[in-house]
C-alpha cells in the first residue's frame, strides 16, 4: 500500500524539520548566528491516467488525468542571512556590522573564512583575533603600551600609544560580500566558507556602497525569533503526528483486507 511509504516520507521530513528548528533554538544566544529553514519538495508522481489524449477513438480529450504523488523530500536547508539585533557591550574590541558584509579571518590552516561574530581580542603578538584565535584580515596590530582603541564606522582602528600625543592609525577592517550569501558553507564556530554557490567574495570597506557600517562596542545577536520557532515546532509536531496516523490507518486497512481473506 503506497500510503505507508508516502506517510513515511512525511514523518522523515518533519523529523528533519524539528532538528533544524532545534538547532535554531539552541543558538538563540549565539553571536552572529543565522537561522536556518528546512525547505521540502514533492517526489515523483505516478500517472494513473494520462491527460490530453482522447478518451476513445475519435472522442474528446481527457481534461484532467490522474497523477499520484509519492511523498516529499528535503530540497535544501536555507540559511536566512537577515540582520540580527545589535547589543551594546561596552567592550572596545566588540564590533558589529550594521548592514551587509562579513569580517574576513585566517584559519589555523591559512584559509580565508568569513564571520559576522565580531567579539575580537588581542593575542600574544598584539594581533586582533577572533575568540578562537583566527587572525583578522588584513592584519591589525595593537602595539604594546596602547591605552585605548577607537574604531570608527569605516572600520579604521586608532589607538593611543604611550609616548605619542596623537591617536595612531593601526589598521582598518575590510569587509566582504557575496552574490548569494545563502550559498556559504557553515563550518561551525560562527565561521563560513566561500563556495561555488555563494559566488566569489567582493572585498570593500565599511560605509562604501553595498557594505554596512562598523559599530564599536556592539555585537550582532542571533536573528532567531523564539516565538516563530516555537510556532514552527508545534506545527512540525502536529504534522508528524498526522503522518503517523496515516500509517496507522493504512495498516488497519491492510489488516482488514488480510483478515477478510482468511
Amino acid at each position: 500500500m503506497r500510503a505507508l511509504s508516502i506517510a513515511a516520507t512525511g514523518m522523515s521530513a518533519q523529523q528533519l524539520n524539528v532538528e533544524v528548528i532545534a538547532n535554531n533554538i539552541a543558538n538563540i544566544n549565539t553571536t552572529g548566528f543565522k537561522q536556518s529553514r528546512a525547505e521540502f519538495t514533492d517526489l515523483l508522481y505516478q500517472v494513473e491516467r494520462v491527460n490530453g489524449i482522447p478518451n476513445s477513438s475519435g472522442g474528446n480529450t481527457i481534461p484532467e488525468g490522474a497523477q499520484l504523488g509519492l511523498g516529499t523530500r528535503l530540497a535544501a536547508i536555507r540559511s536566512v542571512h537577515l540582520q540580527g539585533p545589535l547589543a551594546n557591550t561596552g567592550n572596545k574590541l566588540d564590533v558589529a556590522i550594521n548592514g551587509s558584509g562579513w569580517f574576513q579571518v585566517t584559519s589555523a590552516t591559512g584559509e580565508t573564512l568569513f564571520t559576522r561574530a565580531g567579539a575580537f581580542n588581542i593575542n600574544e603578538n598584539g594581533k586582533i583575533v577572533t575568540a578562537d584565535g583566527n587572525e583578522v584580515q588584513p592584519s591589525i596590530t595593537v602595539p604594546v603600551g596602547t591605552t585605548d582603541v577607537y574604531i570608527n564606522k569605516s572600520g579604521e582602528v586608532y589607538g593611543h600609544v604611550t609616548g605619542q600625543s596623537d591617536q595612531q592609525l593601526l589598521g582598518q577592517f575590510s569587509l566582504a560580500t557575496f552574490p548569494n550569501s545563502a550559498g556559504l558553507e557553515a563550518l561551525g564556530g560562527s565561521l563560513f566558507r566561500e563556495t561555488v554557490s555563494s559566488g566569489a567574495a567582493t572585498s570593500g570597506l565599511a560605509g562604501q556602497v553595498g557594505f554596512g557600517q562598523i559599530e564599536q562596542g556592539y555585537l550582532e545577536g542571533s536573528n532567531v525569533d523564539p516565538v516563530k520557532e516555537m510556532t514552527d515546532l508545534i506545527s512540525a509536531q502536529r504534522a508528524y503526528e498526522i503522518n503517523s496516523k496515516v500509517i496507522q490507518a493504512a495498516d488497519d486497512m491492510a489488516g482488514t483486507v488480510s483478515k477478510g481473506l482468511r
